[in-house]
């Protein structure tokens, strides 16, 4: 439960509730068990069981001092009010114990409900954080519904399964410490009887616990599944149904839905047995008890008032018993949880800022890779391989080559969304890794061939580069990016709800609303990822003339894929493999009649 042990630490920013919550419950254990405890002098002196002693004797804390305190305290009550009124405080003293314990089992609750919705939410924030700052690669070779599960499902079993139980893991085994404790001061040798059963406790126990972990692990990792065929599918409906594949895609659901389902029910099955089990366990000892200590009481060797507070005693500790154990099992469900949540903060964030970072205040001169080689892992294949080249500022340089030549890569390693192996990316002689990442990102803009939309105001999309932008600023950026006469025919204008990712519009239309997003920004730097490439003829066009606003004097970089959109370049990087094999410009490659030559001889058949 290491995992577990290590998210409760977070408790440590919660001392105040910790403190009056431990405090609650203390008291509420005081005075459930004071009825409890005095039942014993009251039935002595009662029924004139045990002769009370002559002088009051001083307090102290041994079993025979504290029964002939009380004894004669009761006594003496009975002697001046009469048995009846005797009787009658009995009533009250339960009452007023019942009372006390509720109302401080209320305030141990109350004082729980902070420290369990804070850590529940801190540790959202921190999930989400740590998202939000792990490299791109990271989640490559990751579902996405898999990393949506942690945030939500795991986060939740964690709050349902280890929080909910903080309670009772102060509050019961408080109890059972503090009946412990009466039941050796009544008897020690019933209670050394009582602990025999306590070997195949915990056997069965633990027995039970591993299997539950491990199920639990099942059932978690199979919610990702369920989790990201829901993720694949809301994305890819179109597909789906242009191959009439509802029912493939159901069923494939179906056997993911029903796999969970199956090893969800073996945890609750397991969950379950918790109660059950530690209660059987505890009536089992306690018969022992009776058993035994009945005939320790025919024998002369034991009062019967002392069983019957004993047995009374140990029955009430049964429940907060039954208590522990579902705790200790709603542990062991939640550690899988813990560990998958583990997994994402203690990933290795890699992009780490320098200490001594040195903000970048502008861009003067140029950007120049020298011997940048990359792969995602150690042993892993180069990805890019000995890259070499200059971009000056004011040039527009495109880089060309078939999928998976590295060119998206290449890019990546100007803003830090990835480090290079070796070698190094520099702007204006300083590597990149020594800039403060937000000053180097604020210089770099960025357009890929997928539009990046959010939930939101069609103005507060293009005003996410500058949060204080004003309205006409924003249009002035949407005007400029040809997106002002389309903006304006929405139901509400700039602000215009857009659906999730902005699928209510038009391809052409999204990709304008980021361009205008970029124009608002004004970077130095701009990264256009074959932003043209899943547009019509048409929307190209807009968009186009939308970047040429955008990219004018600026440095840009362009991944193209509509050759025919670079013929202006200053310069062409064509790639194979993660390796420049030529350079030069537009007609220059056409001259050397190599691998450009022959993609721009497919393009134009």
């Amino acid at each position: 439960m290491k995992n577990v042990l290590e998210l409760l630490k977070g408790v440590s920013n919660y001392k105040k509730e910790v403190f009056l919550n431990i405090l609650s419950n203390a008291l509420y254990v005081f005075f459930s068990l004071f009825s409890f405890v005095m039942i014993i002098p009251f039935l002595s002196v009662l029924f004139g069981v045990v002769s009370p002693p002559e002088l009051c004797p001083d307090f102290a804390f041994d079993k025979q001092t504290i029964m002939d305190y009380f004894s004669w305290h009761i006594d003496l009550y009975k002697q001046k009010h009469g048995i009846y009124a005797c009787l009658i405080a009995i009533g009250g003293v339960y009452l007023a114990g019942v009372f006390f314990s509720a109302l401080f089992r209320y305030l141990g609750m109350y004082f729980l409900a902070p420290i369990r919705n804070g850590i529940t939410r801190d540790f959202r924030n921190k999930l989400y954080n740590k998202i939000t700052t792990l490299p791109i690669a990271f989640f490559t070779s990751r579902k996405k519904g898999d990393i949506i599960a942690r945030l939500t499902s795991d986060l939740e079993e964690i709050e349902w399964s280890v929080l909910s139980s903080l309670q009772m893991l102060v509050k019961d085994p408080l109890m059972v410490i503090f009946c412990l404790f009466t039941l050796i001061i009544a008897s020690w040798k019933l209670l050394l009887l009582a602990f025999v059963v306590m070997p195949v406790a915990y056997f069965l126990i633990n027995l039970t616990g591993k299997s539950l972990k491990r199920n639990s692990t099942k059932a978690q990792s199979r919610m990702g599944t369920v989790l990201s065929l829901c993720e694949e599918s809301i994305g890819g409906l179109r597909l789906i149904k242009s191959f009439n594949a509802e029912k493939i895609i159901t069923d494939k659901f179906d056997k993911s839905n029903n796999s969970y389902t199956k090893t969800a029910i073996k945890v609750s099955a397991r969950q379950e047995l918790a109660a059950p089990l530690t209660e059987f366990l505890a009536i089992t000892a306690l018969i022992f008890v009776v058993v035994f200590g009945g005939s320790m009481v025919l024998g002369g060797e034991l009062a019967p008032e002392i069983l019957i507070g004993f047995t009374l005693i140990f029955a009430r500790m049964i429940s907060p018993l039954q208590a522990v154990s579902t705790a200790f099992y709603n542990l062991q469900k939640a550690e899988p949880c813990a560990k998958r949540i583990k997994e994402i903060l203690d990933a290795d964030e890699k992009i780490i800022e320098a200490k001594d970072a040195v903000v970048l205040q502008s861009f003067d001169k140029s950007i120049v890779f020298k011997d940048v080689c990359f792969s995602y892992s150690e042993n892993g294949e180069m990805v890019l391989d000995n890259i070499n080249m200059e971009v000056k500022k004011g040039q527009t340089i495109a880089l060309v080559g078939e999928s998976g030549a590295g060119k998206s890569t290449l890019v990546d390693l100007i803003p830090r969304f990835a480090d290079c192996t070796c070698g190094s990316v520099s702007i204006d002689s300083t590597d990149v890794r020594r800039f403060n990442i937000n000053s180097l990102r604020r210089k770099i803009g960025y357009v890929g061939q997928q539009p990046i939309l959010f939930n939101d105001t069609i103005y507060n999309n293009i005003a996410f580069a500058n949060p204080d932008a004003t309205l006409e600023q924003v249009q002035q950026a949407a005007l400029a990016a040809n997106a002002h006469e389309f903006i304006m025919k929405t139901e509400n204008g700039y602000q215009t709800r857009l659906s999730d990712r902005g699928m209510s519009l038009s391809g052409g239309e999204r990709q304008r609303i980021c361009i205008a997003r970029e124009l608002l920004k004004n970077p130095d730097i701009l990264l256009l990822d074959e932003a043209t490439s899943a547009l019509d003829a048409q929307s190209e066009l807009a968009v186009q003339k939308a970047i040429d606003a955008l990219s004018q004097s600026k440095t840009c970089i362009i991944i193209a894929h509509r050759l025919s959109t670079i013929t202006k370049a200053d310069q062409i990087i064509f790639m194979e493999k993660g390796r420049i094999t030529e350079r030069g410009t537009y007609q220059e490659l056409i001259n050397l009649s190599g691998g450009f030559a022959q993609l721009v001889g497919m393009q134009t058949l």
